[in-house]
């Protein structure tokens, strides 16, 4: 047992460790280098046979200054006999003079702040580093671009129009904002773009389903970013009841669903889009997809037939399967003014995270124009001709919709 090591307790078996001496060990002392003034540390005050060196405060003089070495006596003068420690064969370092290791003084709190010391045009630089690495070379541009629409927005120097439509603002913020939705989530196909008039007044005529109705939404995307247009929607007059979607929708170009104002956009050669389906097509169970409801009493063709303008059939597949309706709550919903209360697989299950639409595959196809210009002026009156026309374009737009479906497959493919 006399020759056994003794592990002190706490050291987990590594010997050298947890001496409990005042002084680092020996190991430590090597990695830390010698000390200023070229003396090196190389003993141990609890190691038997190494001389322990003096600490700072048994010094005489280094109180009050911690963290200085004690002086190393100097030799007498006309000493100059006196020999020299070799350091290649001593392996101490020779002393180096006190100017090449000068003392730093210890950094305080403002001194350590993430702006101290950073000059105001190399944060710029930095920033413009960032955006050009990030935008590509036309940051800059691009920069100066929404700094002026900024402007613009808070001195109030832009205009809209008499519906409240704001041109500049639909273009770079909500088209903007909901282009990657449309292209990277819902993964919309256009077809038949070309038989959206290039100028002039027309009639979108679409399906509407959903359950909320984000299919009016990616068709202002479709129609600006293939046909280089803004298609004015004619909403229900709850959509202007709403606080903050009232004011979003006058200003990305919605009109309330009435003649007079649908012929007003028409005659001044607006693309108007209509819903003939309205909350009934959105709120349609699961199980009645892809089934078009009644489409009102033909207002819009009425309002297409005095204006002389085309009517254009839009067939959306896709918008179905984002939120599958499988329930509602018609009690809650009136209490609460709405349409209808909807319960979907995910809402209100999972909570603000069932309000995240399903990314099922879209295709929008444009139909050939139906003309109206060939009728006569008092043909808006005629109900029987009214109903014609409008039970016209409802097939149209239901026969699209079934091959569409056949085309695209699978609803998440």
């Amino acid at each position: 047992m006399g020759d056994a090591d003794i592990i002190p307790i706490g050291t987990r078996g590594r010997p050298g460790r947890g001496g409990g001496g005042r002084r680092p060990s020996a190991s430590s002392r090597d990695l830390a280098g010698p000390r200023a003034g070229g003396r090196e540390a190389t003993g141990d005050a609890d190691e038997p046979g190494t001389p322990a060196g003096p600490d700072s405060a048994d010094v005489p003089g280094a109180a009050g200054r911690p963290g200085t070495a004690p002086t190393a006596p100097t030799a007498p003068a006309g000493a100059t006999g006196a020999e020299t420690p070799d350091a290649g064969t001593s392996g101490e370092r020779p002393p180096q003079p006190a100017e090449e290791h000068p003392t730093r003084p210890a950094a305080t709190t403002r001194d350590r702040g993430p702006l101290a010391g950073v000059p105001v045009g190399d944060w710029l630089q930095a920033f413009q580093t960032a955006a050009t690495e990030l935008f590509g070379e036309d940051a800059e541009r691009q920069l100066a671009r929404f700094l002026a629409f900024l402007r613009r927005r808070v001195t109030g120097d832009y205009e809209v129009d008499e519906f409240g439509f704001d041109a500049e603002l639909t273009e770079r913020f909500l088209i903007a904002a909901l282009r990657p939705i449309a292209e990277k989530w819902f993964r919309v196909e256009v077809r038949g773009i070309e038989n959206v008039p290039a100028e002039g007044g027309a009639l979108v005529v679409s399906n509407h389903s959903g359950t909320v109705p984000v299919d009016g939404l990616m068709t202002l995307v479709a129609v600006h970013d293939h046909a280089g247009r803004f298609l004015r929607p004619l909403g229900a007059d709850l959509v202007f009841r709403l606080p903050i979607v009232s004011s979003m929708a006058r200003k990305s170009g919605t009109t309330l669903a009435c003649n007079a104002d649908a012929e007003r956009l028409l005659r001044g050669g607006e693309l108007v889009g209509v819903w003939p389906e309205g909350f009934k097509g959105i709120g349609k169970p699961f199980s009645e997809r892809y089934k078009l409801q009644r489409f009102g009493r033909g207002g819009f063709v009425a309002a297409a037939i005095r204006t002389g303008v085309p009517i254009v059939p839009l067939s959306v597949v896709g918008a179905e399967e984002i939120y599958p309706l499988v329930g509602n709550v018609p009690s809650l919903a009136r209490l609460l003014g709405l349409p209808y209360l909807p319960i979907t697989p995910t809402f209100p299950l999972l909570g603000p995270l069932g309000l995240v639409p399903l990314p099922s595959k879209w295709v929008m196809e444009f139909g050939e124009p139906v003309r109206t210009d060939e009728l006569d002026a008092g043909a808006a009156d005629d109900p029987m001709l009214v109903f014609d026309v409008t039970d016209q374009v409802r097939e149209t737009i239901q026969s699209s919709l079934y091959r569409l479906l056949i085309d695209r497959g699978g609803a998440f493919g």
